[in-house]
């Protein structure tokens, strides 16, 4: 069953969903939504020398990404074939009875905007900001204002609770996480090498 406006109000006042801070709660609760805002952290993709990059090597991941702050009030210009990360404002508490589902809005839709590459689902039992896979698939440069409604979380309530939630218990790779976060693939148990030279070598279960 997915929420409606009135479910998830419920779901919020009991507290067992948190959307915080939820300041404009007439804007932002849609009828069967909630809109999110745009953080003010990017990580950009460098062009570097390296010849490509293996998802075990944190070293290569780290060199690839550099963080750009931009404070509200001034625009992220995201030009077209561009790929950042970026972050909510909000950071969310997802029950162990709900799953929630990352939307792009139609309005940015429209502009070429999208908000996720394939990172759409946020597991029950997931705490913290969502990291947003932003592109611009148009032809020309989109302004992205840090605060402006990003994107739209949907929840869908399961027949039953996870019973091994996302979370500690799981090693899960970016509970709790404040910002965008660059991938840590290299944190998945069939990349774990334990070789010394800066691969990761710790396990981690599940995806976002």
């Amino acid at each position: 069953m997915i929420l409606s406006d009135t479910d998830i109000l419920a779901r919020l006042r009991d507290g067992d969903l948190v959307v915080d801070p939820l300041d404009d709660v007439d804007t932002q609760v849609q009828p069967a939504s909630v809109d999110l805002r745009l953080g003010s952290e990017f990580l950009e993709f460098r062009r570097t020398n390296i010849p490509c990059i293996h998802p075990n090597d944190a070293r290569e991941v780290d060199e690839y990404v550099e963080e750009t702050h931009v404070p509200e009030g001034d625009d992220f210009i995201l030009h077209p074939g561009d790929f950042v990360l970026g972050t909510t404002k909000e950071t969310v508490g997802i029950p162990d009875d709900i799953v929630a589902h990352v939307e792009g809005r139609s309005s940015l839709g429209r502009l070429a905007i999208v908000v996720h590459a394939t990172a759409g689902l946020c597991d029950p039992g997931y705490r913290g900001q969502i990291t947003l896979e932003l592109s611009n698939l148009g032809n020309a440069p989109v302004a992205l204002s840090p605060g402006m409604r990003i994107s739209q979380l949907t929840f869908t309530e399961l027949r039953s609770p996870a019973d091994r939630p996302y979370g500690a218990e799981r090693g899960s790779k970016y509970q709790d996480q404040s910002g965008p976060q660059a991938s840590r693939i290299g944190d998945d148990p069939e990349f774990a090498t334990g070789r010394g030279d800066g691969t990761l070598d710790s396990a981690g279960e599940s995806d976002r």
